[in-house]
């Protein structure tokens, strides 16, 4: 071979080094899509919210179960008994308008942001806090629910930190969570349906969060497409749940009036009880509803797959 000829074939450092320049551009292009911000539709930040309505929202919403901690008597709102889950152990935070250790510091947009966007002052929020589900609240109730926490009596109270597996405790990581997971928007009825059925749609799966507990996830905790309501036999943020299809109610012996009765009571159709994580839901919660939720949400459910 000519001295010209082995001049200008490729040399194997070249190709690696042309290699290794397009990995780190594909690299960066990656983390550069997975580390923006999720931002969802703008919201009504003008309205004034309305304080009862807002306290039925605390109680639909689950917030007394998640951020009071019944078992020490914690105080209401105060911050939660430790949620146990695969990627580390979670103390909800005290969510009384005081200003130091609550947010009584915090703006209806700061509020909105976290509730709707999973955004908090220091960064991501963690998608234990189910705002996958309560970003589709509307902007009345987003307002009406700020108003309802700020007139609750503040409390000095600062839970323990939470310990997050490593490298998970580093919270801009979890924008790559919600660019692969998280579509903020706001529940939209279907017109194919009652306004019952909507009703009780809405609720399982926006601020009940029935969906994210009782639904199967992958292996970086998000639902997995196509299962919803199939349970949880491995466990998540709230443990081992069982299914909520229609199918799975009805062979447990449910209808529409039992479901509602057993979220009012806690009392199951064969006169048992339901399991130990969901009796804070229901007496928290739940049982504080009102009978029309009850209906809608029984009616949706027991319509699902």
């Amino acid at each position: 071979m000519s001295a010209d000829a082995l001049a200008a074939r490729p040399r194997p450092w070249r190709l690696w080094r042309w290699w290794l320049v397009v990995a780190v551009v594909v690299g960066l292009a990656v983390a550069a899509y997975l580390l923006k911000p999720v931002v969802g539709p703008p919201r009504d930040l003008t309205l004034v919210g309305d304080v009862a309505r807002g306290n039925y929202l605390i109680r639909l919403a689950g917030c007394i179960s998640c951020h009071t901690d019944r078992d020490h008597d914690g105080a209401y709102l105060a911050g939660g008994a430790a949620i146990v889950t695969a990627f580390g152990t979670f103390y909800p935070p005290n969510i009384t308008p005081d200003p130091q250790t609550g947010i009584g510091g915090w703006t209806l947009a700061q509020f909105s942001d976290a509730v709707s966007d999973g955004n908090g002052p220091h960064g991501n929020l963690y998608p234990v806090f189910p705002y996958n589900d309560l970003t589709l609240m509307s902007d009345r109730e987003i307002a009406d629910l700020f108003a309802a926490i700020m007139a609750t009596p503040p409390v000095v109270n600062t839970p323990p930190a939470n310990r997050i597996v490593f490298p998970l405790n580093f919270r801009f990581l979890v924008s790559g969570w919600k660019n692969l997971f998280f579509f903020p928007h706001r529940y939209r009825n279907d017109p194919a349906h009652s306004a019952q059925w909507n009703r009780g749609a809405y609720l399982a799966n926006g601020p009940a969060h029935c969906v994210t507990c009782h639904s199967p996830v992958n292996v970086l905790g998000a639902v997995m497409s196509g299962t919803q309501f199939e349970g949880n036999p491995a466990g998540g943020a709230s443990g081992k749940t069982p299914p909520l299809t229609a199918l799975a109610l009805v062979q447990d012996g449910y209808t529409i009036d039992t479901l509602a009765q057993t979220l009012r009571t806690g009392v199951t159709p064969n006169a048992g009880k339901v399991g130990a994580e969901m009796e804070p839901v229901i007496s928290d919660d739940t049982s504080h509803w009102t009978d029309a939720d009850l209906t809608a949400i029984a009616t949706y459910l027991l319509s699902s797959k």
